[in-house]
């Protein structure tokens, strides 16, 4: 039993040893976790700012006659000298408020007539411009100029004969 108790003691002493040289150590702490990323911020959903409100020309009718829509009845670029000439402007769009103008001109630039209307549309409109001559116009080529809000946006040409 000798043999027994001195294993028996060697292995004790050497569990001893093993512990006090694990209770000697100092445990390093675990690393700190890494910082969780900060959460993606998302900026809150906006609404785009509205677009600017604007007219834009659809078209320049020219003919002798308007129906009760404002709308030429029968478009043509050749007029006898005696005719009313009527020009109806087509938009699309909308606007709080707006000057639609009409300038009309002779052969060289020599200016016949001009004419502006405040308009406030909210979608598609017609406003309609006209000019006459009683005594005639002379014969010759023409041509009417429209500009909303001081810009140009269209022209039409037309004879007289």
């Amino acid at each position: 039993m000798i043999v027994n108790r001195t294993t028996a003691s060697l292995a004790l002493a050497l569990g001893g040893a093993l512990a006090l040289t694990a209770c000697g150590k100092k445990e390093e702490p675990a690393p700190a976790p890494a910082p969780a990323p900060a959460p993606a911020t998302t900026p809150a959903p906006t609404t785009p700012p509205p677009a600017p409100a604007g007219l834009l020309l659809v078209s320049i009718d020219l003919g002798s006659a308007v129906g009760p829509d404002m709308k030429v009845t029968e478009a043509k670029t050749t007029f006898a000298p005696t005719d009313t000439i009527y020009a109806a402007v087509s938009t699309s769009g909308s606007a709080p408020s707006a000057t639609i103008a009409a300038k009309w001109t002779y052969q060289d630039g020599q200016v016949v007539n001009e004419d502006s209307k405040a308009i406030a549309p909210t979608g598609a409109a017609v406003t309609t411009f006209q000019i006459s001559k009683p005594d005639g116009w002379p014969a010759g080529s023409y041509q009417v100029t429209v500009s909303i809000d001081g810009k140009q946006a269209g022209s039409q040409s037309f004879q007289v004969q």
